[in-house]
């Protein structure tokens, strides 16, 4: 799932704006750091997948907006990993892997790292819809994770779990409970209303 229209990127703002809850119209200068770098994300993979060679010197300008605001948050998050719907909780460390997929609807926290397993770079998560990562869980290897699952704060996840509306938790992860991350985000908007 990556952005091969001008609708598909439109389509991506919008989820994630809806995702983080920003409902102003304008950006706040400090407050919305995390909707300035995802918009540049998009907008990055737009012109990458989308235009030509015509627009080589723009999407190096883009490459460069996007690597300087990435460092400032703390974030290593490469184009065309995460589907519609991105919410990114704070800044602070996160690292994800280039050939990582995660589905749409995704929140994550801090402290969060998702890569390979030691033995093979191309052998990486594949992460479902409506996933929560909660700060500091690491999720590595050639596994899946099911759609609605909530991982629990500094967690280890090395293997798959594709059973889903559940909460996995624990250094290795485990099932801790039938609740997945529907529940926990439901929780979140209602909080935010």
């Amino acid at each position: 799932m990556v952005i091969k229209s001008r609708d598909d990127y439109i389509k991506y703002l919008e989820a994630d704006k809806a995702a983080l809850n920003i409902k102003r119209r304008f950006m706040k200068p400090i407050v919305d750091d995390i909707w300035r770098f995802q918009k540049i994300l998009r907008k990055l993979e737009y012109y990458n997948n989308c235009k030509s060679r015509f627009y080589k010197i723009y999407i190096l300008f883009l490459k460069y907006r996007f690597h300087k605001i990435s460092r400032l948050l703390g974030f290593d998050i490469p184009i065309n990993v995460f589907g519609p719907g991105l919410s990114i909780a704070h800044r602070g460390t996160i690292v994800v892997n280039s050939n990582a997929r995660i589905g749409a609807n995704c929140r994550i926290h801090v402290c969060v790292n998702i890569g390979t397993s030691n033995d093979n770079e191309a052998l990486v998560p594949k992460i479902g819809d409506n996933v929560y990562i909660g700060p500091g869980a690491k999720i590595y290897g050639d596994i899946i994770i099911a759609d609605n699952v909530a991982i629990g704060a500094n967690s280890v996840v090395n293997k798959s779990f594709i059973e889903s509306n559940v909460t996995i938790a624990g250094m290795p992860a485990r099932i801790v409970s039938q609740k997945g991350s529907r529940d926990l985000l439901l929780k979140m908007k209602i909080n935010n209303m």
